[in-house]
């Protein structure tokens, strides 16, 4: 009778143990989240983990339409004011209720020192406490869009980062920490367990969510792994149970594997090329006394020397869209019309340099990283290769994401990729975070090479004021224009999305490449 209760007692914890294994999930990514400070890093993969951790006050449902957050409803009181109702009864993981005083301090912490999500708030003249579930946001001019624009700026708990000396955000550019980079205090429905970074970080489900929790995944394993072939080793094995990007090579090996699928989808995101064209000579080229890239003519060579077709069949291996622009289909104002790139001519490109003074091409460094987006260092590599070919010589330097953002963030470069999602899913945020003048504001905050038309940045900043939508549209049209002839940018493509999925696993994958734990299912 004894042997037979420890039996019965042995066979239910294994049916437990196996039951808690279920409602583990393993998600790995060719890199990490490089903090768990939502504030010092507008780059998506940290957004979109540490978006599970903390909450904006209006946020997505999964087909991308907007849907109430931390605020239950918004509505315009006059052309310039947003009044929000904050939901109630909502606690930050240390218990401390969520108010205004948080919001408040929340968004002067993104506008402040450090961070890295100015370009989110910068139009932004004042938030207001009314009551302790009530705010108002002034902006500088009327701004239709605002709510659509505050799905990324997350709310933190003002009295805990005043207890953890965080009331600043962590500054990727100057390698300064602080408590909020290793530990976190949001309202998600996940709370952070432990950050081993570049290791591993664990989140476990949150009892006291306020909302509702679709999935049934009680806690999520987050590990990168950098190598590919690792990464595609570990799902085909079951050692993890979801992973991204998929090297493109390898989406018909998992599809045709027992256990594993590819979810494949268009991405939001457009990969391109920029340039310094604010210093008179540039930090790293053999180029003295003056900078190549404020020549228009030296940036067409670059664009018509980049073999783009190419790059889609070779590297890409189809899982691309070359584009023209700085946003691509899926984005209010992307217009198929202007979708034409200028042709992929060596000749050209090598005419051109010749007229701008480089016969004989110039050298310089292109700053990429190599575990970001899909492929980022072999289309670096093939950029350099066509380069080459018109005299170009491209001293490439491609590194991890955790020391490439920083440098690059700091503008310490001459020549790089980026890639960028509009936050807002309108073309404005592109407008205003990477083609427009850079400012104190925020405003161009990713215009990294600091490319500048004041005939531009003045549309920019009509276009967020405008309420008629046919003016708006032909003001995008307009600015999107100047930018595409002045070749600001060098657009690459629009990459597609390509996650390695178990069988056993049901997921939500959105168009902006955010991957919420609540909507993630382990099959029983």
């Amino acid at each position: 009778m004894q042997l037979k209760t420890r039996l019965i007692a042995v066979a239910t914890f294994a049916v437990a143990a196996a039951a808690a294994q279920a409602q583990t999930v393993r998600i790995a990514n060719q890199g990490d989240a490089l903090s768990m400070d939502p504030h010092s890093l507008n780059e998506s993969l940290q957004l979109s983990v540490d978006g599970n951790v903390y909450e904006p006050l209006v946020g997505r449902n999964k087909d991308l339409s907007l849907a109430p957050a931390l605020a239950t409803s918004w509505k315009q009181t006059s052309p310039t004011v947003w009044r929000f109702e904050l939901r109630k009864g909502v606690q930050f993981h240390d218990g401390k209720p969520f108010t205004a005083d948080d919001v408040v301090f929340s968004f002067q912490r993104a506008g402040g020192e450090g961070s890295d999500m100015k370009a989110n708030v910068n139009d932004i003249k004042e938030v207001r406490k009314i009551n302790d579930h009530v705010v108002e946001i002034e902006t500088k001019s009327p701004f239709p869009i605002l709510p659509s624009q505050l799905t990324t700026t997350y709310i933190l708990s003002k009295k805990w980062c005043e207890e953890n000396q965080a009331t600043r955000p962590v500054d990727r550019r100057k390698g300064i920490e602080n408590a909020a980079s290793f530990r976190a205090n949001g309202t998600g429905p996940f709370r952070l367990r432990e950050r081993q970074p570049n290791v591993r970080t664990t989140f476990v489900r949150n009892g006291n969510y306020w909302g509702t929790i679709d999935g049934n995944v009680q806690e999520v394993i987050f590990t990168p792994i950098g190598n590919d072939a690792t990464r595609v080793a570990a799902l085909l094995s079951g050692e993890v149970d979801v992973m991204e990007p998929v090297p493109v090579q390898d989406i018909e090996r998992i599809n045709a594997s027992s256990n594993a699928r590819v979810l494949v989808g268009p991405e939001l995101r457009t990969i391109f090329l920029g340039m310094d064209q604010k210093r008179d000579e540039l930090l790293y080229s053999n180029v003295k006394g003056r900078n190549p890239f404020k020549d228009k003519r030296v940036r067409q060579a670059f664009y018509q020397a980049i073999d783009i077709d190419g790059i889609q069949k070779n590297v890409m291996r189809g899982a691309s869209k070359p584009t023209a622009l700085m946003i691509g289909p899926g984005v209010h104002g992307f217009d198929p019309a202007m979708n034409k790139r200028l042709p992929y001519d060596p000749e050209a490109s090598k005419k051109l340099l010749a007229e701008a003074g480089y016969p004989n091409g110039f050298e310089v460094t292109m700053n990429c990283p190599n575990d970001r987006y899909v492929n980022d260092a072999r289309i670096c590599q093939a950029v350099a290769a066509n380069l080459a070919r018109v005299g170009v010589k491209i001293n490439l330097a491609a590194e991890t994401k955790g020391t490439y953002f920083p440098k690059v963030l700091r503008r310490d470069t001459s020549f790089y990729m980026l890639g960028w999602t509009p936050s807002t899913y309108d073309a404005h945020d592109a407008l205003n975070s990477l083609m427009a003048c850079p400012d104190d504001s925020g405003a161009g905050q990713f215009n990294l090479g600091a490319y500048c038309n004041p005939a531009q940045t003045k549309l920019t900043k009509q276009i967020q004021s405008e309420t008629d939508q046919a003016k708006r549209d032909a003001m995008i049209k307009e600015a999107m224009k100047i930018h595409q002839d002045d070749i600001g940018h060098l657009p690459l493509h629009q990459q597609a999305l390509a996650w390695g999925i178990s069988k056993k696993v049901d997921i939500t994958q959105r168009a902006d490449n955010y991957m919420p734990f609540k909507w993630i299912s382990i099959k029983k």
